[in-house]
């Protein structure tokens, strides 16, 4: 705790800065990175700066409103491209690396994203979505029909959260060479097409796609290598779900992300390398029981690009992000399968770009006291140097709660990790209420990185316990595969089996005043608490499940989510979806409990929170309905500024209501 007056509130929001995105130049002089903020209008603008390394300063590239992003070095230190929304739209713009004027450099149609430099030429890869048929050249297109026209579906997956309803478009690879101003499209096809690189001779790209829409494969991507001028091919013998391919230095193999939905969506992700002249595939991490990518959930540090596993400049083994015990960190997979921690500590590293030359790694790291900054670390020699100090005035004058870690066991023995903050301005002579948080996924964790919201509730007075129960990811396969077809048995167990060890643990919790909040999973397990006991004084439930036989047919992933974390499609057996359905149970709900739900959610659509709504009303039920317009299932990571703050305070509000 550091000695400081200011508590957090709802609105501290604004004055955050998200540090994230860094690149590091050719020669290592140089950091270019992305620092999103809340501007007075409350919306995000996202902007480039640059870090040089000889003066120890930062320097702000781009301005004005909007959102700039993607900063990526040319092979020659020259030029960045990144990129801007400045012309209403994403397109890619280069800067040149000594500063000045900004230049547009695309003008497609639909938008373009995830630049990615030719290793050899002054050309860029990105990506962009396309309609099959249509032109590049904005200018080439038809002036657009803006009458309704029905919506025709013929495909299973035709919406998504965070992007409505799907239209035909595709993503498509296209190569901008910025000598002569000219554009050529590179994939073409029914298929998505993404994390594009480049082999060191500039001959080939290595991309993924997509298998097909039919039932049982939507989930499947494939690893595919095309030389330019030719047709594509999938290298990849077995189906599975894989990402970020990654060559080596000589060219001769590909590391990648991935695995064989042996434990359908509950399966840790691996990392692999293929030796191309043979297609002979081995997977680093198999003895290592480790998850291989960034699980740790923040409520400010979301989505941070992966860059893969990265490969060390011999070649004999890959650098890569994994999570383990609530903690993100660097490991190192040599070629023969031995797996080290490289960055480790109570920490969350969630930006990662590696220089090879230097063996050098520049980290965005978090921790629950430290929002968010960049840092060198020196990989042989594990030397770490901070570079930002984006949020150290904000740090030094608001009281930050260091959660303590501990360790407990469930009903049935089962080791479950978990942490508690105590409220602020903490005095042992007093008692207070216990707020549990609940985390989503189920296959996520909760951990050792910032929390606005966590920090928030400590400063309104409660003690925050939050814990990682079966079916969490950073314990091993057998754990996080622990809660599938069990939703509500042993995970629930674990919950509950937490908040028990915190009232014997620390006797100034008020064992009197219990209240319970979560979101999407952790949504569905608050109305299964409040289904099943009447210890919490009141409830916030968001995102929530409530009806597993509905979900099954309006979420954007019901159609096989339900099978895979309930064990049934509703046409299989629908009775098993109502069993451990908490709206079955309203009856016997009688926490007070407030729902909140965005419009736009489709992952978890609103209906979910109507029916419970609506049952409870009928039942004459204490509940309140709060729905978010303008907002989708990541209201509480990425939604609209002011719709966050509102968010936190209608659940601050609700607790404060029912609080003695």
């Amino acid at each position: 705790m550091k000695n400081s007056t200011q508590t957090i509130d709802s609105e501290t929001l604004y004055d955050l800065k998200f540090v994230g995105d860094p690149q590091i130049s050719p020669d290592g002089k140089r950091i270019v990175y992305i620092i999103t903020s809340i501007n007075a209008k409350k919306k995000y603008d996202s902007h480039v700066f640059m870090f040089d390394r000889q003066t120890g300063q930062s320097t702000q590239w781009t301005h004005g409103e909007g959102r700039h992003r993607s900063p990526r070095w040319a092979p020659d230190g020259n030029t960045i491209a990144f990129v801007s929304d400045r012309s209403g739209e994403n397109q890619i713009w280069t800067i040149g690396a000594g500063g000045g004027e900004s230049f547009q450099v695309t003008d497609v149609p639909n938008g373009a994203s995830n630049p990615v430099w030719h290793p050899l030429e002054n050309k860029l890869l990105f990506q962009t979505s396309l309609e099959e048929g249509q032109d590049l050249y904005a200018s080439d297109q038809v002036e657009k029909d803006e009458s309704p026209k029905p919506y025709v579906v013929d495909q299973l997956h035709y919406k998504a959260d965070g992007k409505g309803l799907l239209d035909t478009k595709r993503t498509q690879l296209a190569l901008v060479n910025l000598e002569n101003e000219t554009i050529d499209q590179i994939t073409s096809g029914p298929f998505d097409h993404t994390d594009p690189a480049w082999s060191p001779d500039g001959l080939a790209i290595a991309f993924i796609r997509p298998q097909s829409d039919h039932p049982g494969s939507y989930m499947l991507s494939d690893l595919y290598i095309q030389r330019i001028g030719e047709d594509p091919y999938r290298i990849n013998k077995k189906s599975g779900g894989f990402a970020k391919p990654t060559w080596s230095p000589d060219g001769k193999s590909l590391s990648y992300f991935g695995h064989l939905y042996e434990y359908e969506g509950a399966t840790q992700t691996n990392v692999w390398v293929m030796t191309l002249d043979t297609n002979h595939s081995i997977c680093l991490t198999a003895s290592s029981d480790l998850e291989c990518s960034d699980v740790l959930i923040s409520d400010l540090h979301w989505a941070n690009p992966s860059p893969g596993a990265v490969w060390k400049l011999d070649g004999q083994g890959v650098y890569f992000q994994a999570s383990k015990q609530g903690n993100t960190g660097i490991y190192y997979a040599c070629l023969d399968g031995e797996v080290s921690k490289v960055v480790g500590g109570n920490r969350h590293v969630y930006a990662f770009n590696y220089h090879a030359t230097s063996d050098e790694a520049i980290l965005g790291m978090s921790s629950p006291t430290h929002i968010g900054d960049l840092f060198s670390v020196s990989l042989p020699d594990k030397r770490k140097v901070q570079l930002t100090t984006s949020n150290d005035l904000f740090e030094k004058q608001h009281e930050l709660i260091e959660p303590e870690g501990f360790k407990y066991k469930s009903m049935d023995g089962t080791k479950v990790e978990g942490w508690l903050m105590k409220p602020a301005h903490f005095d042992s002579s007093k008692t207070y209420p216990l707020l549990l948080e609940i985390h989503g996924g189920p296959h996520m964790m909760y951990g050792n990185s910032f929390m606005h919201e966590f920090q928030l509730l400590a400063s309104k007075g409660y003690a925050v316990l939050y814990t990682n129960p079966r079916g969490s990811h950073g314990y091993g396969q057998t754990f996080v595969n622990a809660c599938r077809g069990d939703y509500g048995g042993g995970d629930y167990e674990d919950i509950i089996a937490g908040v028990d060890a915190v009232l014997e643990k620390y006797s100034f919790i008020d064992e009197n005043q219990l209240f319970v909040t979560g979101g999407s999973y952790g949504g569905f397990m608050t109305n299964w608490i409040v289904g099943r006991n009447d210890r919490f004084k009141a409830a916030v439930t968001q995102r929530s499940i409530s009806n597993w036989q509905s979900f099954y047919g309006v979420s954007d992933i019901g159609h096989f989510f339900t099978k895979w974390e309930i064990g049934n499609h509703f046409t299989e057996n629908p009775t098993k979806l109502w069993d451990h359905s908490p709206i079955k149970y309203v009856n016997q709900i009688n926490t007070p409990l407030l729902i909140i739900h965005s419009e736009k959610d489709y992952r978890c659509p609103i209906e979910q929170g109507e029916q419970l709504f609506v049952a409870l009303k009928n039942k004459n039920k204490t509940t309140k309905f709060v729905r978010f317009p303008d907002s989708d299932h990541n209201l509480s990571r990425t939604g609209l500024p002011s719709l966050r703050v509102e968010r936190l305070n209608h659940i601050v509000n609700w607790f404060q209501e029912y609080r003695n």
